[in-house]
């Protein structure tokens, strides 16, 4: 009996080696097989498919094999299995292959379109860029319209026009439902036409495809440069020279060029050139572009939006007279007081207590420019009690600028003043007073 027991055993101990790997690091090669086995059907399965339905059967069918293959795979992730692995790959690659033969989609169609659309819109095209942009796109226009029986015409060879058109026919493409099995020629020959559609863009000339010079070149800003004249070096600097010379003559448009100059050029040298030439004109036309130098603190932007009167410049500059940068904000002061809005009276007469006495006296003198009348109790108050005699004449001379006769009165007062400054401004205010 004691021997039967012990060749059960055996037995017994040798069917549960074959069912238990040992440690669970290996699978049963009849179990894998029989998964394998399945991942063969699929493939097969995949090469007949035709319809979005046939590779909904097969995703289907690869998720009953994936629990399949879950079984297989060890529970502790620091032990391997190749068979198992291999499982996992063929069974991940599968699902890529069907993902790839599925759509195309009428999505994917509108997607195309929708970038095109926003590239021929809002790319800076040279103007051989746009001559070829055009019959790109209307070749484009001439296949959407026989796929989806609709004329599509743009209102004009206009980049903003063709992009509209473009959308319309993406919205007609959405609107219309296609199916990706009952319409798959059409949505496969749209997408063709947008790929199409997409490489001529890319391939088209824009600006940005074009060095500086060349750039430049072709936009007319070497045009006043002649033969002689183009010799010198740099000619960039003098071609900036002739056009200011030109808008002082009364042609407004010369300015264009030069903004474009200060938006190409990337040199240090001639950015200074530039913004000299503009401080010299202050020309209204360049307030945007110096608005964004004068975000980042540039002082001679700053400058030149004063001398315009640029009324939009004090929300960015204000900010800027106080802090530790005092030359910035005295630039800012004057900014402030040529462009004379009364509506800075109050962040102006708020440094006329500062601890600097350069920014005291600055902000003074922009009261005066300024020229508000609550400005004068302030500035009588500086004139009678500040310790530096360059602020109370800076005050003084803001009085005789505000010019009222209660103004004057302030600075005559002062005739006998120990600063030899601040009695030349009473005088002055004393004799106004009198007239």
């Amino acid at each position: 009996m004691s021997n039967g027991d012990d060749g059960d055993g055996a037995n017994e101990a040798d069917t549960d080696a074959e069912s238990t790997p040992e440690g669970g690091a290996d699978v049963p090669a009849a179990d894998a097989d029989a998964v394998g086995d399945r991942l063969d059907s699929v493939e097969e399965a995949l090469e007949d498919a035709e319809t979005e339905a046939d590779l909904d059967a097969i995703d289907a069918d690869l998720d009953a094999i994936e629990e399949a293959v879950e079984a297989l795979e060890p529970d502790d992730e620091d032990e391997e299995n190749e068979e198992a692995a291999d499982l996992r790959d063929r069974l991940d690659s599968l699902r890529d292959d069907v993902a790839s033969q599925r759509g195309p989609y009428a999505e994917d169609v509108t997607e195309i379109i929708e970038t095109a659309a926003d590239t021929v819109e809002t790319t800076e095209w040279t103007e051989d860029g746009e001559l070829e942009v055009i019959p790109a796109v209307e070749e484009f226009l001439d296949t959407a319209g026989s796929q989806l029986v609709e004329t599509f015409e743009p209102d004009s060879d206009e980049m903003g026009d063709l992009a509209a058109e473009l959308r319309t026919v993406s919205e007609i493409v959405a609107d219309t439902d296609l199916d990706a099995d009952e319409d798959a020629e059409t949505i496969e020959t749209l997408l063709e036409a947008g790929e199409s559609l997409e490489t001529a863009l890319d391939d088209a000339e824009e600006w940005d495809d074009l060095l500086v010079r060349e750039q430049l070149d072709a936009q007319g800003f070497y045009d006043p440069l002649d033969p002689e004249n183009r010799k010198d070096f740099p000619a960039e600097w003098n071609a900036v020279k002739l056009h200011e010379k030109a808008y002082k003559d009364g042609d407004e448009e010369a300015v264009e060029m030069i903004l474009l100059g200060l938006e190409k050029f990337e040199s240090d040298f001639m950015e200074e050139n530039v913004l000299d030439s503009l401080e010299r004109i202050a020309p209204p036309e360049a307030t945007e572009d110096l608005l964004a130098m004068a975000e980042k603190r540039n002082k001679q932007a700053i400058r030149i939006l004063g001398r315009i009167g640029a009324e939009e410049a004090l929300d960015t500059i204000e900010e800027y007279v106080e802090g530790g940068d005092v030359a910035l904000r005295k630039v800012t002061l004057r900014a402030i007081g040529a462009i004379g809005q009364e509506r800075s009276t109050q962040v102006v007469a708020d440094q006329l207590v500062d601890d600097d006495a350069e920014v005291r006296s600055t902000a003074a003198r922009a009261l005066g420019l300024i020229g508000d009348t609550r400005a004068i109790d302030p500035l009588a108050d500086v004139l009678a009690e500040d310790d530096a005699d360059e602020v109370r004449a800076s005050a003084a001379w803001a009085l005789n600028a505000i010019g009222t006769e209660r103004a004057r009165e302030a600075a005559a007062d002062y005739a006998d003043d120990r600063a030899y400054l601040v009695q030349v401004e009473a005088e002055k205010a004393a004799e106004s007073t009198s007239a």
